[in-house]
């Protein structure tokens, strides 16, 4: 292991962590032995896969979004959604695995919902911190294809959610979001008034591919590359100082000059699951020492000194987008 020079403490969540670099919500936190290369390697904290708010309510109710997938009337509706014997882990089994992992490593563990309401949510989110998570990320997946549903309803609903979740839970409560609102601004500062502790920027959106031989929808779930940087890294400068609560990158950091830009821009937070997938647990600790190699290089002491230095605040912020697209734009010419 590398010795440090320079001090990388960062706050995210109100939680303590070594360094910013911490695997995101994925297959990786399924068994404890990987977990625990995981802390091994240098992930300063663990964040669980995402326990979907469609297994809750098929636990307690046996329906999906108020359907019996029995039910004929609602066979076609339900079909894409798995049997419960196929996901990884039954709502139980999520608690005891937590439990389990919060008692084997000694970083934080953050736990993970993915759902759309917060019908099922509340009492679900009394048991994860009652099983010792640290904090809990909502995943907040959804894609507005109705075209009766206003912005206004669907950034009210991801609001409400968050604030009824604050008043059952103590732990600090993320909130991960896609980039598709009208004014993410304005969606990020209500989430944070609303009491989110952190934002995680971004849910990747996934498209199913169609097959033409049989005229049907197939999954299609690619690894992350840089090329999905450049949209956080604008986020992060924009709400870098503009909000109280932690901000954190999700998607796009394939490599340790991935992880220095999105610092820069004003991250507290790294998560990553693509490279480690592809590199191994190891690859944390190697963002670690990479940031700490640069920031000797620059004559950097203190994360602190290095987060948000290329934010943009210093400018109007509508002002600085559209002279940047026009300087881009002017820049190109015909190869």
């Amino acid at each position: 292991m590398k010795v440090t020079t320079v001090n990388l403490e960062t706050t995210y969540l109100g939680l303590r962590l070594a360094h910013p670099f911490m695997v995101g919500a994925s297959p990786l936190t399924d068994h404890l032995d990987t977990v625990k290369r995981l802390e091994d390697g240098g992930s300063a904290a663990i964040v669980l896969r995402s326990l979907f708010e469609e297994q809750i309510t098929m636990a307690q109710s046996a329906r999906v979004h108020h359907m019996d997938p029995a039910d004929q009337e609602f066979a076609g509706s339900l079909a894409a959604f798995p049997r419960p014997e196929k996901y990884p882990l039954s709502p139980d089994d999520y608690l005891e695995h937590l439990r389990r992992v919060k008692a084997a490593v000694r970083v934080p563990v953050i736990a993970s919902l993915n759902g759309v309401t917060s019908e099922s949510w509340a009492m679900f989110a009394t048991s994860i911190e009652q099983a010792g998570a640290d904090a809990l990320e909502v995943n907040v997946y959804e894609v507005a294809t109705e075209p009766r549903d206003s912005a206004l309803v669907i950034e009210s609903r991801i609001r409400d959610l968050v604030s009824e979740l604050r008043l059952v839970i103590k732990i600090p409560i993320a909130v991960k979001l896609g980039p598709f609102f009208t004014a993410f601004g304005h969606v990020a500062r209500q989430l944070d008034r609303a009491g989110a502790a952190g934002l995680v920027m971004f849910n990747r959106f996934y498209q199913p591919d169609i097959d033409v031989q049989t005229v049907s929808t197939v999954p299609r779930l690619e690894l992350s590359t840089s090329a999905e940087l450049l949209l956080r890294l604008q986020w992060l400068a924009a709400l870098h100082g503009r909000v109280r609560c932690s901000l954190a990158v999700s998607g796009g950091v394939a490599t340790p000059v991935d992880g220095i830009k999105a610092i820069l821009a004003g991250a507290d937070a790294v998560q990553m699951v693509s490279a480690v997938l592809r590199h191994g647990p190891d690859y944390l600790g190697s963002m670690r020492d990479a940031l700490v190699d640069w920031m000797v290089s620059k004559s950097f002491t203190s994360i602190d000194t290095v987060r948000g230095l290329l934010d943009n605040r210093a400018a109007n912020g509508d002002l600085f987008e559209r002279g940047n697209y026009i300087r881009t734009l002017q820049s190109w010419t015909v190869p």
